[in-house]
């Protein structure tokens, strides 16, 4: 059989999908797989999808007619294209719109848009679902999702990120002098600045936090539109928060906290949490999406929206040696059941090899 050729689409790219598809095209790559990878220029400046050994080719997260015809003359060749996330999803749909080639899309999170763009998103990802000859959903949530907006053929295709390198010695002692949290308690979150993750709760909660003593210190790594807002509410207030905008050292910033939270609305297989679990930090999380999946029962789990639950576990946490130190032993071990890289790039490429044995790509019928 002639060397398998596939291309790797991103739009956007969160930090999730993006860290997938390097691990993926450095693991296709080195089992003889040609890669190319579509994405906006600055994901490969961040990620190296070059050094992975994949042929990159930079394109706008956008879904115009010269987008979505120079994405078609990329996939002519290909034997698989596989799109990661929805606006990926639906420009590898357009552009495959009159091809058999194979698609394989992953959804690694849900849209969290109300009203009418919202609607706009559901629309879209109908398109996607029915597109694909397989969804590859990151939770079994999103699984029934993908079914639901009329995917043929959804499985679970858990995705497991790269462990944490480049930690370097005692990185804790480092980040927590950087930070101004010597000889205090360190919270860490981290994730963009949007309305879903739940950053209102978490500052209600450091309020609560206020007559600890020594007071902890809450450093969320991220930007996004809010951060203005919460940027008012933290001096207006006078919270412990430190907003440090984006960062390249979340995992250091992590190895250097007492306690780890994850506060959104939804959330799949969660970057922070992933890294948190490995890394032995306690985590306090809410009970959404494929979090309990994921954790089990090796983090805090809390209603999202409840700064008191939120407030009260990590306080909680703190306060007791002995609970910290059962969790901190937990997250490696609930980490060592999730899918190996090794495991991830296997099951994909046993996808790919499927579609390419004998199923003609379906024509979707939109």
């Amino acid at each position: 059989m002639t060397q398998l050729r596939t291309v790797q689409v991103l739009g956007g790219g969160g930090a999730g999908s993006s860290a997938h598809v390097r691990s993926l095209a450095a693991g296709l790559v080195a089992r003889g797989v040609r890669v190319t990878v579509c994405a906006p220029a600055e994901l490969d400046r961040t990620h190296d999808f070059l050094g992975a050994g994949a042929h990159v080719v930079p394109m706008p997260p956008r879904n115009d007619p010269l987008t979505v015809g120079a994405l078609r003359a990329v996939c002519a060749g290909a034997d698989v294209v596989h799109a990661h996330g929805l606006n990926a999803g639906v420009r590898s749909a357009l552009a495959l719109a009159a091809h058999r080639v194979p698609l394989v899309v992953t959804w690694h999170t849900r849209p969290h848009a109300e009203g009418a763009r919202g609607h706009v998103l559901r629309l879209m990802e109908r398109k996607a679902a029915r597109a694909a000859d397989v969804v590859l959903a990151t939770s079994s949530e999103l699984v029934d999702r993908a079914r639901r907006r009329g995917a043929r053929d959804a499985r679970l295709g858990a995705v497991t990120l790269p462990p944490p390198s480049g930690l370097g010695d005692l990185p804790g002692e480092k980040a927590r002098a950087e930070l101004g949290a010597v000889g205090r308690p360190l919270v860490v979150t981290a994730g963009p600045l949007e309305p879903y993750r739940g950053y209102g709760a978490l500052l209600d909660a450091s309020r609560r936090w206020l007559g600890h003593d020594p007071v902890p210190l809450v450093a969320v790594a991220g930007d996004g539109p809010r951060r203005a807002a919460l940027q008012r509410r933290v001096d207006t207030e006078g919270l412990p928060v430190r907003l440090l905008g984006a960062r390249g050292d979340v995992a250091q910033l992590l190895a250097a906290a007492d306690v780890a939270v994850l506060a959104g609305r939804w959330e799949a297989r969660a970057p922070l949490a992933q890294a948190a679990l490995r890394l032995g930090v306690p985590l306090v999380a809410t009970a959404v999406g494929g979090v309990p999946e994921l954790v089990g029962d090796a983090a805090e789990l809390v209603p999202y929206g409840d700064s008191v639950r939120l407030a009260a576990a990590v306080s909680r946490l703190l306060a007791d040696p002995a609970r910290h130190a059962e969790l901190a032993a937990a997250g490696p071990r609930q980490a060592a059941t999730w899918p190996t890289e090794e495991e991830t790039i296997a099951q994909v490429l046993s996808v790919y090899d499927e579609l390419r044995a004998g199923r003609g790509r379906h024509l979707p019928d939109w």
